[in-house]
C-alpha cells in the first residue's frame, strides 16, 4: 500500500507519534497528527537511548540531526550506596553493530522528530469519540469537528483516550516505584552511565554534554511525595559516589508513579495503539523511546508491504509483541534484582552482574 491514499489519523505528537508520523511520510503516505496538549516547551529532562534506538533512528533518516546531540554513552557503571564498585557492561561491545548508545535532552529529539514529520501538529485537538464505520474509522473532537479515516494510530501514551475509547484497554496498571528526573548544571564530572544501586531505591547519573548531567532515580512506593526535592535528600543524603554533589546541585525535580499497559490486542478495527499506549513499562531498562521508534519502523513497512490495512495491522502486531513482551519482562527481572537486600544483591553483582545486565538486551540485538 505504499504512496496510497490513504486516510491516516495520528493521535499524540510525544515521541512514539511523531516518530510513526516520520515513518509513514518516508513509506509515501501522509498522515494527519493530532495532540491534545497546546505547543508548549518540553519539561527540561534528559533521555538515554540505547543502541537499539540508534537503529531505529537511522531507519528514519534521523541519525545525522541526532549525532551532534547530547552525548555517545561508552559504559555503563553500577555501584552500590556507598560509591564502591559492583560491575559493569561495556557498551560498545555490547551494541555492536547495532548502533551508539546517547544520553540527550529529551526536547532536542522532540524537535528532531518534529521536523521529520514535517512539523504540521494539530494541536488542542482532544479525541472525543472513536467509532468503526466499514472500512474506516469516524472520529470526534472535543472542538465538535470530526473526521473519517481508514487508520487511526494512537500514539497518546499510557493513559490512552484512543484506548479507552477503541475499548482495547482501560488505565494503565501502577508499576510499583516512584520516578524523579531532572537536568543538573554544574554538577559534578561524571564520564558514564553511573547508577547507584541501594534499599530499593537507585539513583542514576548519566552526562548530557555541555556540562548537564541526566539525573533519574526512583524508589519502591505508589504515592507521591508531598516535596519531591527533600524527599531526594531523605533517600539519597547518605549515599556515596557523585550524588552528594549532585543532590547539593539539583534545584527542580519532576516526579511520577511508574505505570504499565498490557493489552490482549493491539488493534481493534482500524483502530491501533503504538508505544506507550500499547505496551507501556517502568523506565528502567530505557526502553521507552526505543521500543516507540521501532513501532514506528516495522509499522510502516507492515504497511507498504501487505495488501491490506487490517494485514498491515495484524503482521505489525505479530512483530513487535515478541520484543515488548522481552522488554517488559525483563524489565520485571531487574525491579526484582534492585528489591533484593543489598547484602544479598552486592556479592551475587561483583560477580556476575555484567554478565546480568547484558543478558536484558541480548533479544533487542538482534534485528527488527
Amino acid at each position: 500500500m505504499g504512496g496510497s491514499p490513504l486516510r491516516i489519523l495520528v493521535v499524540g505528537a510525544g515521541i512514539a507519534g511523531l516518530a510513526v508520523a516520520r515513518a509513514l511520510r518516508l513509506a509515501g503516505f501522509r498522515p494527519d497528527v493530532t495532540e491534545r496538549l497546546p505547543p508548549t516547551e518540553r519539561a527540561d529532562i534528559g533521555l538515554y537511548l540505547p543502541g537499539n534506538a540508534a537503529r531505529a533512528l537511522r531507519r528514519l533518516d534521523l541519525d545525522g540531526p541526532v549525532r551532534p546531540l547530547g552525548e555517545v554513552i561508552h559504559r555503563q557503571r553500577f555501584l552500590d550506596a556507598t560509591g564502591a564498585p559492583l560491575c559493569e557492561v561495556d557498551l560498545d561491545v555490547l551494541w555492536a553493530g547495532v548502533g551508539e548508545c546517547r544520553a540527550l535532552p529529551r526536547a532536542e529529539l522532540h524537535r528532531v522528530l518534529l521536523t521529520g514529520a514535517g512539523g504540521a501538529v494539530r494541536h488542542g485537538a482532544e479525541v472525543s469519540t472513536v467509532e468503526p464505520l466499514p472500512g474506516g474509522v469516524a472520529v470526534g473532537f472535543t472542538d465538535g469537528t470530526t473526521g473519517e479515516y481508514d487508520l487511526v494510530i494512537g500514539a497518546d501514551g499510557p493513559r490512552s483516550a484512543v484506548r479507552t475509547l477503541a475499548a482495547l484497554g482501560g488505565p494503565p496498571r501502577p508499576a510499583g516505584q516512584v520516578v524523579y528526573r531532572s537536568v543538573v548544571r554544574g554538577g559534578p564530572r561524571v564520564a558514564d552511565w553511573t547508577a547507584l544501586l541501594g534499599q530499593r531505591a537507585g539513583f542514576l547519573v548519566v552526562p548530557l554534554g555541555a556540562g548537564r548531567l541526566h539525573c533519574y532515580a526512583d524508589e519502591a512506593g505508589t504515592s507521591l511525595p508531598a516535596d519531591p526535592l527533600a524527599r531526594l535528600h531523605e533517600l539519597f543524603g547518605g549515599y556515596g559516589g557523585p550524588v552528594p554533589e549532585v543532590l547539593a546541585a539539583l534545584e527542580t525535580v519532576d516526579v511520577e508513579l511508574t505505570t504499565e499497559v498490557e493489552l490482549g490486542r493491539w488493534f481493534h478495527g482500524r483502530v491501533l495503539l503504538v508505544g506507550d499506549a500499547a505496551h507501556a513499562t517502568a523506565p528502567t531498562l530505557s526502553q521507552g523511546a526505543a521500543m516507540a521508534l521501532e513501532d514506528a519502523v516495522v509499522l510502516a513497512e507492515s504497511l507498504r508491504a501487505a495488501g491490506s490495512v487490517e494485514a498491515a495491522l495484524l503482521a505489525y502486531e505479530s512483530r513487535r509483541r515478541p520484543r515488548t513482551r522481552w522488554v517488559r519482562d525483563r524489565t520485571r527481572d531487574r525491579n526484582r534484582t534492585r528489591d533484593v537486600p543489598p547484602a544479598l544483591r552486592d556479592p551475587l553483582l561483583r560477580g556476575r552482574g555484567g554478565r546480568i545486565f547484558q543478558e536484558h538486551y541480548r533479544l533487542l540485538t538482534g534485528p527488527l
